[in-house]
């Protein structure tokens, strides 16, 4: 035999022998298209109506924030919704990462709750804050 003829056959029963050590793969059938229109189901009985009771809240809302530091020494509370801080004892101030923000008929900034303030517009203020005052 020839050394192509040697090359060419084994090459053909290797070839073979792959396919007889692979398991064979399961078909599956393809799964039903669900129908378009579901059938109604004939009730027998009237269902009897529950009365709605408002959902409690899961857990209380955090005092703190998981990446926001808490203003110092002062009382605060964390407003998700907001995105900041809400300082307890002065209306409508607000902190978040060292800069305290204050709505007063518009928005001023700045890095002490007692001023001074600095005239600022919505883009110098978090979104939350903006969303809630409308600008």
């Amino acid at each position: 035999m020839t050394a192509i003829a040697r090359i060419a056959l084994l090459s053909a029963v290797l070839g073979l022998s792959a396919c007889a050590v692979q398991p064979p793969t399961e078909h599956q059938a393809p799964t039903p298209f669900p129908p378009s229109q579901p059938s109604p189901t004939p009730s027998t009985s009237p269902v009897p109506s529950k009365p709605t009771v408002p959902a409690k809240p899961s857990k209380p809302l955090p005092r703190t924030s998981a990446s926001f530091a808490p203003p110092p020494g002062g009382n605060s509370h964390w407003d998700p919704k907001l995105g900041v801080y809400v300082l307890d004892d002065q209306p409508n101030t607000f902190y978040r990462q060292r800069t305290y923000y204050r709505w007063d008929s518009g928005w001023s900034r700045s890095i002490s709750p007692n001023g001074p303030w600095e005239d600022t517009d919505i883009h110098g203020v978090p979104g939350g804050l903006g969303r809630k005052f409308g600008q």
